[in-house]
C-alpha cells in the first residue's frame, strides 16, 4: 500500500507530561488516558522504530521532525543527542530537519548551544507581556512563568537559534491585541503565530475518561455559553484581535515581522494550497505518535476511536493511508454545512478546524465553526489589502510595497 499524499507525524516523546499547569491546556489532561503508567517516555525501541519508519515513509528529499508534548524538554538533552545520532544512521541521503515546541522554562545555555549546532527550529510559547502571559501560564505550584520564558527567548536570540513565538489568544487577552503585538516587537520577535483558545466543556464520555476540558467530537450541545470554557476566546473578539494587529502590520511591518496568520491568508489569496491543515480543504495528513508508539489521526483527536495503530507493529504509510484515516481527512470537506459552501471567504477558511465545528447554522444544520463570525469579519477586512499584495507579487514586486500603496485608508468592499 502506498500513501495517497504526503503526510507528517508530530512526535510526543514525553506524552502529556508537562512541568506547567496552563489552565487552558487541552493536552496535559490526557494523562487520564494512560492511568497506571509509571512514566511518560518514548522508549529507545519506539524512538528508533519511529525515526527509521518515518524517514523511509517520506518521498521528499527533506524529512521534517517535530517534537512536542506535554513538554518535550523534560526528556533531557541527552535524549535529543540520541535522536540526532539515529537520524544520521537512517537518513539514507535525505536532509533531516528538527523542530521543538517548548514552554521554554527549562532552556539554558547548554540547550541553546545544542539547538543552534543542530539547526533546530524552536517554537516558543509566550502569550505576551508578563501580566498577560502569567494569567493562565503558571507552573505546577501556581507560580508565574514569564520570567523563565523571557530568559529563554533571550538565550535563543543570543545563540542565533531559529525560533518563532506561539501566542495563545484567550477571552481576556483578545482585548489587548496591540499591547501583545507591540510587546513582541519590542522583544525583537520576527516570527509570530496566533492560536485561538477554544475549549469545550466535557460531556458525559469525556468525564468518564477523566478529561476536564476536551470533549470527543459531538454535535449535541449548541448553547455556546454553556459549552465552552471561561477562557475560550469569543468569536468576534478573535476577529477584532486579528484585525487590530493586521492594521498595524500592513502599514508598518510587512516584510519585517512575519505574522504567520497573515501569510497563510496571503497564500489563499494567491490561489495556492493552504500551508496549514486548519485552512486546507481536507485534512488527515498530520498524525501524531504518542510516547507509547500509538499513532492517532490528529493532535486534537487523541481519543481511542482515532487510534490508527502502533509503530511497533504497523508501518506509517499503511496507517496514514488506511481507509479510516482517509475518511477522517475527507470528512472535513464532506461535512461542511451548506452555508459554508456558498460563503465568499470559503477559499481562505474551508470551515477551519473540525474540532471547532460545534454550532448550528441559522438553517439548523450542524457543523458551523464556533469562530465563524470572527473569521468572516477578519477575512472581509483584509480582502482589499490582500488583493493589493497579490497584484504587487504578480508584477514581481515585494509584498512589502503595500505599505507605500496604502498610505491612506483603503475602501473596504464586501
Amino acid at each position: 500500500m502506498t500513501a495517497t499524499k504526503d503526510f507528517h507525524i508530530l512526535a510526543k516523546p514525553s506524552g502529556p507530561l508537562c512541568n506547567l499547569d496552563c489552565h487552558y491546556c487541552f493536552y496535559t489532561e490526557k494523562e487520564a488516558l494512560f492511568e497506571g503508567r509509571p512514566s511518560y517516555k518514548m522508549s529507545d525501541e519506539v524512538l528508533e522504530k519511529f525515526i527509521r519508519n518515518y524517514i523511509k515513509s517520506q518521498k521528499a528529499p527533506e524529512v521534517p521532525f517535530v517534537w512536542q508534548g506535554g513538554e518535550p524538554t523534560l526528556m533531557g538533552l541527552d535524549y535529543y543527542r540520541k535522536i540526532i545520532l539515529l537520524q544520521k544512521k537512517y537518513a539514507s541521503g535525505k536532509t533531516i530537519t528538527n523542530s521543538l515546541q517548548t514552554n521554554g522554562t527549562l532552556l539554558d545555555e547548554e540547550w541553546c548551544k545544542f539547538l543552534a549546532e543542530n539547526s533546530f527550529l524552536v517554537g516558543l510559547s509566550l502569550d505576551g507581556p508578563p501580566e498577560i502571559h502569567d494569567f493562565y501560564r503558571v507552573d505546577r505550584g501556581g507560580a508565574p512563568t514569564s520570567h523563565k520564558v523571557l530568559n529563554a527567548l533571550r538565550l535563543l536570540q543570543h545563540y542565533n537559534v531559529e525560533y518563532n513565538v506561539l501566542v495563545c489568544v484567550t477571552k481576556e487577552s483578545s482585548k489587548r491585541a496591540l499591547e501583545i503585538y507591540n510587546f513582541l516587537k519590542k522583544e525583537q520577535v520576527k516570527f509570530i503565530q496566533f492560536i485561538p483558545i477554544v475549549e469545550r466543556l466535557p460531556d458525559t464520555e469525556a468525564l468518564r475518561l477523566g478529561l476536564r476540558h476536551a470533549v470527543p467530537p459531538s454535535l449535541t450541545d449548541y448553547d455556546v455559553q454553556k459549552s465552552v470554557s471561561k477562557w475560550s476566546v469569543e468569536p468576534e473578539s478573535y476577529g477584532d484581535f486579528l484585525i487590530d494587529i493586521f492594521d498595524e502590520w500592513v502599514r508598518n511591518d510587512v516584510g519585517k515581522v512575519h505574522v504567520m496568520n497573515f501569510e497563510w491568508a496571503l497564500t489563499s489569496w494567491l490561489g495556492l494550497p493552504s500551508l496549514v491543515c486548519i485552512f486546507a480543504e481536507k485534512c488527515g495528513s498530520a498524525g501524531i505518535i504518542e510516547h507509547t508508539g500509538d499513532i492517532y489521526s490528529c493532535d486534537h483527536y487523541m481519543y481511542p476511536e482515532y487510534r490508527l495503530g502502533n509503530i511497533k507493529d504497523d508501518s506509517l504509510i499503511e496507517m496514514m493511508s488506511s481507509p479510516k484515516q482517509q475518511e477522517f481527512g475527507a470528512n472535513k470537506k464532506d461535512a461542511l454545512p451548506k452555508i459554508c459552501q456558498t460563503c465568499e471567504v470559503k477559499f481562505a477558511c474551508h470551515g477551519e478546524c473540525p474540532k471547532h465545528r460545534f454550532l448550528m447554522t441559522p438553517e439548523g444544520e450542524p457543523g458551523l465553526n464556533y469562530l465563524c463570525a470572527g473569521y468572516k469579519k477578519y477575512f472581509y477586512h483584509i480582502h482589499p489589502y490582500m488583493k493589493a499584495m497579490v497584484q504587487l507579487i504578480e508584477n514581481n514586486l515585494p509584498a512589502s510595497e503595500v505599505m507605500q500603496v496604502i498610505k491612506g485608508p483603503l475602501v473596504i468592499k464586501k
